[in-house]
């Protein structure tokens, strides 16, 4: 059986506000969203076909990925 008691509260994680998280999650989407725009135009007229994902998915994606490590460490 294991012993839990032994490094106390070292493995809690602190949860930042919703509001933050947004704030940052929001920020990196419209920063991240012009980029796309600009690879998905090249990407469609390089290959004369539609990517599989669209420029806002991959924002989207990005963002989602992205903004939770910030808030780790």
């Amino acid at each position: 059986m294991s012993d839990y008691t032994v490094n106390g509260d070292t493995q809690h994680v602190k949860r930042v506000h919703k509001a933050e998280f947004f704030v940052y999650f929001a920020l990196i989407f419209s920063l991240a969203l012009p980029l796309h725009v600009l690879g998905w135009s090249f990407q469609t007229i390089r290959h004369a076909k539609l990517p599989r994902l669209s420029p806002l998915a991959r924002a989207w994606k990005d963002a989602r990925a992205v903004t939770p490590m910030i808030f780790r460490g």
